[in-house]
Order: C-alpha cells, then sequence, then structure tokens
C-alpha cells in the first residue's frame, strides 16, 4: 500500500496567515485523507543567512526535513512591502543550503499560495509564484486571497484544495 501524502502547510506569521493555514488545513483534513501539518516559520527562529555564514544549522536541518517530507504545500503569507516577507526568503535560502541539492525540499512538489494581506496581496502572489517555478514547484493556477475587506471564501478555498490534493493522488 503506498504511503498517505503529506500536504504542508506554511505560514510565515503568527497572525492572520497563521489562523488561514489552520483554516485551510481543517478544509482539507475534512474532505480527504491526506496527512496534514501546519508549521510556522517564526517559531524556527533561524539566523538571518548572509554569505560565509556557517550552514550547519540544527533548526535549518529540522526545516529543510519538513520540506522534503511534504508531497504538496499550503503557503500563507503577507505581502510585505509589495512583495515577500522577509522571514520567507531567509527560510528559503537556507533550506536550499542545507539540502543535498538546493532544489530538494521544493522540486517536483505541487503548491497552492494564500495570502491574509491588507491590501490585494497581488504583488507577493505574483513574485512567489516566480520563485516557486524557479525552485521547482508545480504551482497551481489559482490561489487564495483574504483581505481586510474580502473574507475567505470557503467554497473557491474548497475547490483550489481539492484540486490540489487530487494531483496527488495520481
Amino acid at each position: 500500500m503506498a504511503a498517505k501524502k503529506k500536504i504542508l502547510l506554511v505560514s510565515a506569521t503568527i497572525g492572520k496567515n497563521y489562523e488561514l493555514a489552520q483554516e485551510l488545513k481543517e478544509i482539507i483534513d475534512n474532505t480527504t485523507a491526506v496527512d496534514t501539518a501546519v508549521i510556522n516559520l517564526v517559531s524556527y527562529d533561524l539566523p538571518l543567512y548572509k554569505p560565509g555564514i556557517e550552514t550547519k544549522n540544527e533548526t535549518a536541518s529540522e526545516l529543510s526535513a519538513e520540506f522534503e517530507n511534504a508531497d504538496g504545500f499550503v503557503f500563507c503569507a503577507p505581502e510585505y512591502n509589495g512583495g515577500l516577507p522577509p522571514i520567507l526568503t531567509n527560510a528559503f535560502t537556507w533550506i536550499s543550503v542545507t539540502t543535498a541539492n538546493w532544489r530538494d525540499g521544493f522540486k517536483n512538489k505541487y503548491a497552492v499560495i494564500a495570502t491574509s494581506s491588507a491590501g490585494s496581496g497581488q504583488r507577493f502572489l505574483v513574485a512567489f509564484r516566480s520563485q516557486l517555478e524557479y525552485m521547482g514547484t508545480l504551482v497551481m493556477p489559482k490561489t487564495i486571497t483574504v483581505t481586510n475587506g474580502q473574507s475567505l471564501n470557503r467554497k473557491s478555498a474548497e475547490r483550489t484544495l481539492h484540486n490540489l490534493t487530487h494531483l496527488l493522488s495520481k
């Protein structure tokens, strides 16, 4: 019997995006037989990556293992200054330097991008899609967006997450 597929829901904050990740986990758990786990990048407390830094870091290795052991992802992060939150970029850099091949945590895995941002979050969604695709991730075309003026469209999120889990089951 094949091992159960695992979706890692990754939050870049301890606030609204973490709450969104929990809500999306609940949707997946109620509609599929896929294993899920939510992680919050804030809890990893990674040092700022900079050239020349020692890359043997137990915390970064633990985070890398989480990514390598996942079959798919749901990323929940806000737009920061028209782009990606620094904690997300820092985590991805650490993952890329602590795996055997820098793309090992991302390559050939499916992902959904979600955001809970004050504004539309569109600049984040575009920039992050580009980064994930560069890392070898297969990004779902539909995103999940929550703003100050727009709450979660649960039916739309269910369809998007169903598409993700359907691809993982192939």
